[in-house]
């Protein structure tokens, strides 16, 4: 949207007019040096076909000049789009488990059965579209636990890194306390309020430096609430020599310690079996986390008062170059 930050300017278009209509000769007291140029334009005695022509393009370009001018001095300004500004919400971390038990194939999606992680990054990239206006961090632990993305209003570079994880890059076992731990050394020097990880695994802790409770604790303590989700069908039935067989692919998670991590620290313990499951878990994480509506916008502003200006300086050139070939012309 073009904007005139002073649009008044334009009153003063019709002045050189008015001036010249207005103004009265003065009195000839002594004869007056005069240029070829100057009577050509404003005699009109002296007007031929050609001179004639002459007259009406200087002022034809005298007032695209002034009109110019005046433009520029009304200071245009574009102005764009509005852009919604970071808001000061929450500042959340996520730590996903890549461990090698995450490459478990028991979750369908449509006709398809994949592995657990690949949900996860379609559930938890939308959950963090729907996050603008939070500062997100990102957390990939297996044997070792690791700040993949720092917490960043970047949520689409975000998302990228979360979608190029790949299970076992931070070794096969699972650091749950670790992951924790990590958090905390993150989130205990941003402002006190609204300090928030959601961890999710499929397993139990079998790495981790620091035990998961006494990291459990160490983030009560700092202000952080955790929100924890076990991930993992409770049944699969598989094809072998003897028949169908069934199995829980979920007996290695660790529930009770995932639900006391969430207690200690005043957040909930949710389970995840299949993606529709996942999805509105995470669907209830954002109603028990709203992100600030207030967010504050911004609308870009570009000055555009030097094209105007450049248009006076290159007719004002141009008036001066055919002055010159006029004055020496025959």
């Amino acid at each position: 949207m073009l904007s005139l930050a002073w649009p008044w300017m334009l009153l003063l278009l019709p002045l050189p007019w008015l001036y010249r209509l207005l103004r009265s000769p003065a009195p000839a007291t002594s004869a007056a040096l005069k240029t070829a140029l100057f009577s050509r334009v404003e005699n009109p005695d002296a007007d031929t076909g050609s001179v004639s022509l002459r007259r009406w393009l200087a002022y034809g370009l005298l007032s695209l000049c002034w009109l110019a001018i005046l433009l520029a001095a009304c200071r245009p300004t574009w102005i764009g789009e509005p852009i919604a500004l970071p808001t000061s919400g929450r500042d959340l971390l996520l730590a996903v488990d890549i461990s090698e038990s995450m490459k478990v194939e028991d979750m369908r999606v449509g006709d398809a059965v994949v592995d657990r992680l690949t949900v996860v990054k379609q559930v938890v990239g939308d959950f963090v579209e729907n996050r603008r206006g939070d500062r997100l961090g990102l957390i990939l632990f297996g044997t070792q636990a690791y700040l993949q993305t720092p917490l960043t209003f970047d949520l689409s570079t975000l998302n990228t890194l979360l979608a190029e994880a790949r299970i076992g890059f931070a070794g096969g076992s699972t650091a749950i306390g670790d992951a924790i731990g990590l958090a905390v050394k993150r989130l205990q020097d941003r402002p006190e309020a609204d300090r928030v990880l959601v961890l999710l695994s499929d397993g139990a802790d079998t790495a981790s430096v620091v035990e998961p409770l006494q990291a459990a604790k160490l983030a009560a303590a700092n202000g952080i609430k955790i929100y924890t989700i076990g991930i993992g069908a409770d049944e699969i039935i598989q094809q072998s020599f003897f028949g169908l067989r069934r199995f829980n692919p979920s007996s290695e998670l660790d529930e009770e310690t995932l639900s006391k991590i969430a207690e200690l620290t005043g957040g909930r313990y949710f389970r995840g079996r299949n993606p529709d499951e996942l999805a509105r878990i995470y669907e209830a994480i954002d109603q028990l986390e709203p992100v600030a509506q207030d967010a504050e916008t911004l609308r870009p502003t570009k000055a555009l008062f030097y094209w105007p200006l450049a248009l006076a300086l290159a007719g004002s050139m141009l008036l001066l170059l055919l002055r010159t070939r006029w004055n020496t012309s025959p």
